[in-house]
């Protein structure tokens, strides 16, 4: 039985990550897929090969990304842009929206953004734990104000601590930058740290803790 029992836990750990893998490029094939609905039926390659070969959606996709990309960059692309954006401000409840989508991806995608730049580790969530977060920017405005009161001057950062093993949620805390320990690690590795739930150690020498 003790042989049964390893030989199954090695086969899951064999099986288990390829097919994730398969199952996460499928659904993300399948899902850029349906760009082509875009194109006139004659055009579909479904149509025009008289079978469905998965990934022209990828290649269309890119297409347009890139093609996008190259007016935008211009002179005459970037005045377009601005006269859409100002159109739709002016568009109750989809400026709210459209604003609050527009912040959150020029700071994620933008070259001069500096969210998710550096890892960190904070006390959370007290003051005798530890775990890693991600600087986002710092606090700005009323919050920067209440933050200086009861901070002494002292400067504050916002940080975002995600949960493990799914990252897309978590928390945003306004820590001490002085609190915050600097790791010595990428971004890509600390955030393979926290989805493998520390199974996966970074491999990134990071500074030792000092006992506060």
């Amino acid at each position: 039985m003790a042989a049964l029992r390893k030989w199954l836990l090695t086969g899951l750990l064999v099986v288990v990550p390829g097919v994730i893998t398969v199952w996460v490029l499928g659904w993300i094939i399948g899902t850029l897929d349906q760009t082509l609905q875009i194109l006139p039926e004659s055009w579909q390659p479904d149509r025009v090969l008289g079978y469905h070969v998965p990934g022209f959606g990828v290649v269309l996709t890119l297409a347009i990304l890139l093609l996008v990309g190259g007016i935008a960059s211009n002179f005459v692309g970037r005045k377009l842009v601005s006269w859409g954006d100002a159109l739709v401000s002016r568009i109750p409840v989809v400026r709210s929206i459209y604003s609050s989508v527009k912040q959150v991806s020029d700071t994620l995608f933008s070259e001069s953004g500096n969210a998710f730049r550096t890892a960190v580790m904070v006390r959370w969530p007290h003051s005798g734990m530890w775990t890693i977060g991600f600087v986002t920017g710092a606090p700005g405005g009323e919050l920067a104000a209440h933050l200086a009161e009861v901070g002494a001057q002292e400067e504050f950062v916002s940080v975002y601590v995600p949960t493990t093993p799914n990252p897309t949620g978590g928390y945003l805390v306004m820590v001490r930058k002085s609190d915050c320990v600097e790791l010595n690690m990428s971004v890509d590795a600390a955030l393979k740290y926290i989805v493998s739930m520390g199974v996966v150690a970074p491999a990134e020498q990071r500074p030792s803790i000092s006992k506060n």
